[in-house]
């Protein structure tokens, strides 16, 4: 088993931190048809969530940053992560938090690689919107398998966040932050597939 204890990103220049991206992709299984690990033929497969990371107040002042999770300038990814193991499977983003809420993020881009009739949990915030299940849907046995999956998924959330580089004020050029978030998303995925999963879930029975 593979144990990282990887120096904080906050203290690793940027440059070495590209080369350190560009090195770990090479062997990254971040891929979408991961999904699919397990299939038993749920139409829900992923659970979805908006992260947010604070940034510096950027010049001229805009609204368009503003994320209401810590009330201040923020960027924000989307990831999507396997119910049946915990692992991380896709991400979007950057975005720009206020201009860019959950629902516009999930019709970006991952609405577009679901299936025929596939769809996703997520939390109340994407009620209403087409190919997602939330917790206020279904019998209350779907709705608590919903809850401890979307709460599995906010763990994986928190492991990101234990970052210094990610819980901090991103001081660096803002257009950086990518690749210092990927790098550690990566980082996180070889601890999730090498000793180190979330908790585990039961598959969600679809509840539509």
């Amino acid at each position: 088993m593979i144990y990282l204890n990887l120096p904080n990103i906050t203290f690793i220049n940027i440059f070495i931190c590209e080369i350190l991206l560009l090195f770990i992709f090479l062997f990254t299984k971040i891929k979408w048809e991961n999904h699919l690990i397990g299939d038993s033929g749920q139409r829900c497969l992923v659970t979805i969530d908006g992260v947010d990371f604070p940034i510096p107040e950027p010049t001229p002042w805009s609204k368009k940053w503003y994320s209401h999770k810590f009330e201040g300038p923020g960027i924000r990814y989307e990831i999507a992560v396997s119910i049946f193991n915990g692992w991380i499977v896709l991400y979007n983003g950057p975005f720009q938090c206020g201009a860019w809420p959950d629902k516009k993020i999930f019709k970006s881009l991952l609405i577009l690689k679901l299936a025929h009739e596939e769809c996703v949990v997520a939390d109340r915030g994407y009620k209403d919107t087409r190919r997602v299940c939330h917790p206020d849907m279904g019998t209350p046995e779907q709705q608590r398998a919903m809850e401890v999956a979307r709460a599995r998924h906010e763990t994986v959330n928190g492991r990101l966040k234990n970052w210094e580089s990610m819980k901090r004020v991103f001081r660096n050029n803002r257009d950086k932050h990518h690749l210092v978030f990927r790098s550690v998303l990566v980082i996180e995925q070889i601890k999730i597939q090498n000793g180190r999963p979330p908790f585990q879930v039961d598959p969600v029975v679809d509840p539509i």
